[in-house]
């Protein structure tokens, strides 16, 4: 018998040292499938899969949601301003004075003058809902979600064309394409001694533009600024002044500047207060999502657990024997945390490997199960957004990685401590 045995007078071994080769030979051995311990190896490959499966799972829908959030986030504050301004005199008429003001304020972008109005669109194949938004062409061009995605025709001399430019699917659901002519109605007309009469106009489409927003694509649409004036009644004067800043999140701190700037007689609102229901619900869902999903890890790593233990039973005989060779119960308990860690590291690795591959190729994942399928996944009408989205965060992928490498080192502990408890005279008595 070595000399490292444990002898009669309780002599300590000094076994080898922490995480040797030998270690490592064995629980490498012990991860390989044997005709007897198929059975361990099946729960292993499940504990591998399990983990694979829910660190990937973890990422993408991360990725997804986040993605989804950024692109409505870009798309509705690409169409509409941060801060939006209103008068309290119901004539907004002093507006030019007013935007120079507010756009002299450090953080400040651009502030554009704008009067919008609801009107019923109609040809002789279709009529719809719609609203108008009346804009400068400089100030158009200026909203690079427009002006970046005009897909048919052109803004240049916009101001003098008389004409309007129109979302893809308005245009589709009206059966238009460019240079044909729609007929706009809004029941703000010219004031007359029987009342207020309904202003019926045509209007020729000199432009079509996209942005990949179905609900927007669908209802809104452009006119030059004083026609929008002369066709909704409101001669040198707009509905609102949307200002754009250099960046959304400083609005706390330049909405004071703004009020300032405007003067007295304006007040404002900002993209928080207009879209925090929606916002707000997005973050609920992304959180929830987030803690459903982790399940999938921690049951995965509960695999490995119950895995272990029927490894650490089965290798009773392997254990004793070791130990009457001289391992000290340090060396038992690592080579089985080497046995369930390496279960939960590579399957870790792994299932970050194949989350980004499907994230950077979420897109073409999609078309290729429509096409198989043979259905809209993800319908614009639905989803609000043309293409699927994903967009990784570096520090969420990283802390899911993490979750998940703490998880499986944790649940290999146990067993790992339960097989160096294990008594060799007891386990080899019987054999």
């Amino acid at each position: 018998m070595s000399g490292n045995a444990t002898s009669d007078n309780g002599t300590r071994p000094s076994g080898t040292r922490a995480f040797s080769p030998f270690e490592w030979m064995v629980a490498l051995r012990y991860l390989r499938a044997r005709r007897r311990e198929g059975f361990i190896s099946v729960i292993a490959g499940f504990s591998f899969l399990g983990i694979m499966l829910g660190v990937a799972t973890l990422i993408i829908v991360m990725a997804v949601m986040n993605g989804f959030r950024q692109e409505l986030f870009n798309k509705m504050l690409g169409l509409n301003g941060h801060v939006v301004v209103h008068s309290l005199d119901p004539n907004f008429g002093n507006y030019d004075a007013i935007a120079a003001n507010v756009r002299s304020v450090h953080g400040v972008k651009y502030a554009l003058p704008l009067i919008e109005g609801q009107v019923m669109v109609s040809t002789p194949a279709s009529s719809t809902g719609a609203l108008v938004r009346g804009l400068r062409e400089a100030d158009l061009k200026q909203l690079k979600a427009i002006s970046g995605n005009i897909r048919f025709g052109t803004l240049d001399g916009f101001d003098n064309k008389e004409g309007i430019a129109v979302g893809t699917r308005l245009a589709n659901d009206l059966n238009v394409k460019l240079g044909d002519q729609v007929t706009l109605l809004t029941p703000r007309g010219a004031s007359t001694a029987l009342g207020t009469a309904p202003r019926v106009k045509r209007y020729p489409i000199v432009a079509i533009f996209e942005i990949g927003m179905s609900e927007y694509d669908s209802s809104i649409m452009f006119m030059p600024l004083a026609e929008a004036q002369r066709y909704f009644s409101k001669p040198d004067s707009i509905t609102v002044l949307e200002v754009v800043l250099d960046s959304p999140d400083e609005v706390s701190a330049l909405g004071p500047k703004i009020i300032e700037a405007g003067g007295s007689s304006v007040y404002i609102s900002d993209w928080r207060q207009r879209n925090a229901t929606f916002f707000t619900a997005l973050q609920v869902e992304r959180n929830v999502m987030f803690l459903i999903l982790t399940l999938i890890v921690l049951v995965a790593a509960l695999n490995i657990i119950s895995g272990l233990i029927m490894l650490v039973k089965d290798k009773g005989h392997d254990i004793a024997i070791l130990r009457t060779m001289g391992a000290t119960r340090a060396a038992v308990m690592r080579i089985f945390f080497i046995t369930g860690a390496s279960i939960g590291i590579v399957g870790t690795l792994a299932g970050l490997a194949l989350g980004v591959l499907v994230c950077l190729n979420i897109e073409r994942i999609r078309e290729f199960i429509g096409w198989i399928t043979d259905t809209e996944l993800f319908s614009p009408e639905l989803y609000y957004l043309s293409q699927l989205p994903a967009e990784m965060d570096t520090g969420e992928t990283a802390s899911v990685v993490i979750m998940a490498l703490v998880l499986s080192i944790l649940a290999t502990l146990y067993p790992s401590w339960r097989a160096s408890r294990l008594d060799p005279v007891e386990a080899l008595r019987y054999e």
